[in-house]
């Protein structure tokens, strides 16, 4: 699996770690920066280009998902999210990384760096990349919905 990581100043560090664990696990690491530290970096820039490569790999049929760093994760996820087919997610604990890829089929995660230490994060990175989307009618269709009212800008009855 392909994996885009982008990232702003406060999560350089968990990059750089996660960067290296994962591709020790056979992950293909896609880094979208930033390269050097910088405190007044623009993050959605990153963010939005990690984003992007994330729709544009599953288009062409590459099993690839994302990841976005930031200290809290907020921000990062929300620029993640204004790419048309992004599904991005907030995950604080086990829990909420799996359940974003199982009932939400989210396609990028979303880590605050200041919020987990290195090993906490990876977990629940690792647990976010390996968890399946259930296919379950309710998620798809709920997912649709949401994907209409993206493309079309109505809400689906």
């Amino acid at each position: 699996m392909r994996v885009h990581i982008a990232t702003d100043h406060a999560g350089m560090e968990l990059s750089s770690h996660l960067i290296t664990a994962l591709s020790s696990y056979g992950y293909e690491m896609v880094d979208h920066g930033p390269a050097v530290y910088d405190a007044e970096d623009d993050y959605p820039v990153f963010c939005i280009n990690a984003a992007t490569a994330v729709v544009a790999d599953r288009a062409a049929g590459v099993d690839a998902l994302g990841i976005v760093l930031g200290g809290s994760g907020n921000g990062e996820q929300i620029a993640a999210n204004k790419v048309k087919g992004v599904r991005a997610a907030l995950a604080w604990n086990l829990d909420t990384a799996k359940l974003a890829r199982e009932h939400n089929d989210a396609n990028v995660v979303a880590v605050g760096g200041r919020q987990h230490t290195l090993e906490e994060a990876t977990e629940l990175i690792k647990a976010f990349l390996e968890e399946p989307f259930s296919n379950a009618e309710r998620h798809v269709r709920r997912i649709g919905k949401i994907a209409t009212y993206e493309t079309v800008g109505e809400i689906a009855d």
